[in-house]
Formats: C-alpha cells, sequence, structure tokens
C-alpha cells in the first residue's frame, strides 16, 4: 500500500459521525441537518430537460479536453462575469467537479524530488480549509503548511506567518475565496501580495472559487483572474477553479472547469488523459446550457439572500455570529458560557436536546502557530430551504438560552 495513505486524517463527517453515534436525538423533533455543505435549492428544470434530451452522447468516448462548445461557454461566462477575455482552446479545461481537480492539479504541480534536503516541498493552505487541500498535499509528496484566519480581519487568511524558508520551498498555495467555512473574500490588496510571493518563490496559486456566486453584498467577489487583470498580470502560475454545483444547484452533475496558465492546462491535460477524468459528453451538454443562464442563478442567490437576512439576527442575539462576505456557511463562536466554549460538546448536546446537526469548526482546522483556530466555532451550512434552517436557528437559540439560564 501506499505508505501516503497513512497521513490522511479522517474527513469531517466521518469524524461527525464518531462524535454522536451515542447521540440519542431528541425524538420530539424533527431533525434538521446543517452540517453538509450540500446545496439543497431544486435543481433548474431546463437543466433537467438539457440532461436528458443529450443521452445521445453516451455511445462515444469523451475527449479529455471536453468539447469545443463546452470550453466556450467556460470562457463566455468568465467575461461575463469578471471581464477577463480568455483563450477557449489552451486557457480553459472541463473538470469533473472542482473537487477532483483540486487533488490533482497537485499531483501535477508537486516535484516531490526539490528540496529534500531541507524536508520538501510544501503546499501552503488557508487554516481552517477545505479538507481535499491537505490529502492532495500528502499524496503528492508534500508536506501542508497552513495559515491561520485572522477573526479580527474578517478571517482573513494571515499568510505573514508564514517565513520566508517556507515560502521558498513552496510549489503550491490553495486559496479559497469566498473561503470554506468563513465564507471571507480575498480583497485586491491580498492578492497584490499573493502574486508577489509568487514572482518571488515561483509557486503556483490555484484559486478555488466554487462559491463565488453566493453572495450578500451588492457587489460579486472579486475572482484571482480579475485581480491579474487589474494588476496588469499576466496568467503565469496562476489557475483558477469552479463549478456549477453551488452556483446551479446540481453538485451531483459534477460539473467544473479549471481556467489560467495554459502551460500549466496543458500538463494537466496530459496528466489527466492518463487519470481517465475525461467529463461525458451528456454532462457537457447540460453543462453548457447552465453556463450560458444567469437567471437561475440571480434567483438562487436571492433565495439565500432572504434565507440568510432572517437567519443570522436570530442567531446573532445569542452568538458571536454575522453575515459572511459570501459562501452558504455561517461561522459562528460557542458562548463560553455553553458547553464551556466547546465546539464538540456543542454539537453533541444540540443534537441530543433540539436535534440540529451542525459541524465542529475544530474538525476543519489543524494546529498551527499554536491554536486551533477553528476551536470554538461551529459551522452551519444553510443549505436547506427557509422555513427549515429558521426553525433551526430558533432551536439553537432556544438551546442557548436554555444552557445559560440553567
Amino acid at each position: 500500500m501506499n505508505p501516503l495513505l497513512t497521513r490522511l486524517q479522517p474527513y469531517p463527517f466521518e469524524r461527525l459521525r464518531a462524535l454522536t453515534k451515542d447521540v440519542r436525538p431528541n425524538p420530539d423533533l424533527a431533525p434538521i441537518s446543517l452540517g453538509i455543505g450540500e446545496p439543497k435549492h431544486p435543481t433548474p428544470e431546463f437543466l433537467k430537460l438539457a440532461l436528458t434530451s443529450s443521452l445521445d452522447g453516451l455511445a462515444a468516448y469523451p475527449a479529455t479536453a471536453g468539447l469545443p462548445a463546452m470550453r466556450r461557454a467556460c470562457a463566455g461566462w468568465i467575461e461575463r462575469r469578471y471581464g477577463v477575455t480568455l483563450d477557449a482552446d489552451t486557457e480553459i479545461l472541463p473538470v469533473n467537479g472542482s473537487r477532483e481537480a483540486l487533488f490533482s492539479l497537485a499531483q501535477t504541480v508537486i516535484d516531490p524530488s526539490r528540496d529534500r534536503e531541507r524536508g520538501g516541498p510544501v503546499i501552503v493552505c488557508p487554516n481552517p480549509f477545505y479538507q481535499i487541500y491537505e490529502g492532495s498535499a500528502y499524496l503528492s509528496g508534500a508536506t501542508p503548511v497552513f495559515a491561520n484566519s485572522d477573526p479580527a480581519r474578517n478571517f482573513a487568511a494571515d499568510w505573514s506567518q508564514i517565513d520566508d524558508e517556507t515560502w521558498s520551498r513552496t510549489q503550491l498555495l490553495f486559496v479559497c475565496s469566498p473561503g470554506n467555512p468563513t465564507g471571507a473574500v480575498v480583497p485586491m490588496e491580498e492578492w497584490e501580495q499573493l502574486f508577489a510571493l509568487s514572482d518571488r518563490h515561483g509557486f503556483v496559486i490555484a484559486s478555488d472559487e466554487c462559491y463565488s456566486e453566493i453572495y450578500f453584498r451588492d457587489e460579486p467577489p472579486l475572482g484571482a483572474l480579475q485581480a491579474a487583470r487589474r494588476l496588469g498580470r499576466g496568467l503565469e502560475r496562476l489557475v483558477v477553479l469552479t463549478s456549477l454545483s453551488k452556483r446551479s444547484n446540481v453538485p451531483g452533475l459534477r460539473s467544473g472547469f479549471v481556467a489560467g496558465d495554459p502551460a500549466l492546462l496543458k500538463a494537466f491535460l496530459l496528466y489527466r488523459t492518463y487519470h481517465g477524468s475525461a467529463m461525458s459528453t451528456t454532462v457537457q451538454q447540460a453543462s453548457i446550457t447552465a453556463w450560458d443562464d444567469e437567471a437561475h442563478v440571480v434567483e438562487n442567490r436571492e433565495m439565500y439572500r432572504r434565507k440568510f437576512a432572517q437567519v443570522t439576527p436570530v442567531l446573532a442575539e445569542v452568538m458571536d455570529v454575522a453575515l459572511p462576505d459570501a459562501s452558504f456557511y455561517l461561522w459562528a463562536r460557542v458562548p463560553e458560557a455553553v458547553c464551556g466554549g466547546s465546539d464538540t460538546e456543542f454539537t453533541r448536546e444540540l443534537l441530543a436536546q433540539y436535534n440540529v446537526a451542525v459541524l465542529p469548526g475544530s474538525y476543519l482546522a489543524r494546529e498551527a502557530h499554536g491554536i486551533n483556530p477553528g476551536a470554538g466555532r461551529v459551522r452551519m451550512a444553510l443549505v436547506a430551504g427557509v422555513d427549515e434552517c429558521l426553525e433551526a436557528a430558533h432551536r439553537i437559540a432556544a438551546f442557548i438560552r436554555a444552557s445559560t439560564t440553567s
């Protein structure tokens, strides 16, 4: 067996199941899950029709590079959304959702033979983080190094925690904007800092932007390609990954794309050709329809806005939580008077007493720089309907009030 597999930690939801396996949820209340970030809004009917009307594509092997029409649709969306013009033939590559692409990108980028005498290559990640970043690091032969989020700066990653020697061994930097689980968006000043570090040390930046279309301010989140163009940069050592899962409520479609540096995408295409990860032609046809339509995205965003506008004030009365920049998560601090501020005990007791599932924040982070920046927080995924999420918020508020007055 590959010995690197032993470095992988249990996935957060596996840890959550172990944490709550002996908990008997309150049978008098219907279960509500805010634990898994899986979109629950209905898939638009026109996308279902686009999928079922494209079944003839099942009779042929798909090309790993994707259909030209698929790449053009992705490039067209990038231009409309970010004002950035890309070459659809060399700067766009369809992928089976951002998750598999994030993982396999590291296998393409990392050279495990470099810097062995200094401890080997490094992948830098935000902390807390999407767990695929860590797994991709270990299985590519690199070591993950974490930059903790700073609550005082809207949970922006504190990249200054990474010393110059570590940056010199860094081959890949994962950025998540809007962030999971904090919802923080990387501003222009931070992009300028990261691009300067990439220029100095030669590492690749991979920007995970799968939550970009769920936002609560008037101005949409800044993207990495957009930031690069505004700074007068090219696309060297920069790739962006995005997906239809959250944008269009089709997580089961497994459809996204990678855009950016054509030299990187050429190597990534070679890797994927052998990896056997071509997107089904049927899925591509439905994806073209999704990327070409914006009306359903606006409607989806408005549903989240209405939901967060109702839920956030209920929770803000009893805990430290605020509307994020973007994404569909609330990143809330557990009151010290409730379960001693423990995110894991809060999760267990909330499930036992009020039948609401949340995810401990410590499961989404690692101990780094002397702390686990997720400890004492919980992630709430507001993916269900308004009524269900609002009911969950009222139960959480009742649980906290009961715990602080008993």
